[in-house]
């Protein structure tokens, strides 16, 4: 039972965080007015918290449902999954580091201000974290194969 849960809870989510990250694509514009902007941080907080859920759901399926340490260490593609989530997690860095700029600009009573190229670049970065978001279940699939394991 342990088991089915923890993977429910991580499938759900994966699938919060990939909502989340749409959600903000959507609400993202190069001109917001002062709640779209709050609702976007509030949007991106929620987006971090469901990403550290991802992790900690996912290394409680490994430690104690999974296949064993030894296979996951020793599974290429697992690698490779973990890295993009990783990836992924460090391209979120930047759009958040933008909002939390915005800080001082809302307590002032203003809307922030978005250059173009901060535009461009938080747009892009999104885009690219849902892409790499879309590949990570893929690989988990392939994984849950067989594929990856290396010394077969």
């Amino acid at each position: 039972m342990g088991e089915a849960i923890a993977a429910y809870l991580h499938y759900l989510s994966i699938f919060g965080l990939f909502a989340l990250l749409s959600i903000e694509h959507v609400m993202f514009r190069a001109e917001l007015d002062i709640a779209q902007a709050r609702r976007l941080i509030v949007t991106d907080l929620a987006y971090g918290i469901c990403a550290g859920l991802v992790l900690l759901t996912g290394l409680i399926r490994v430690i104690w449902y999974g296949k064993g340490w030894h296979y996951y260490l020793s599974n290429s593609v697992f690698h490779t999954k973990v890295g993009l989530f990783i990836l992924v997690g460090l391209l979120s860095v930047y759009p958040t580091y933008v909002y939390l700029n915005w800080r001082n600009t809302l307590q002032a009573g203003q809307p922030p201000i978005i250059t173009r190229r901060q535009a461009f670049m938080i747009t892009l970065t999104i885009r690219l974290e849902l892409l790499l978001l879309l590949i990570i279940p893929l690989l988990a699939t392939l994984m849950a194969r067989g594929f990856g394991v290396m010394g077969s």
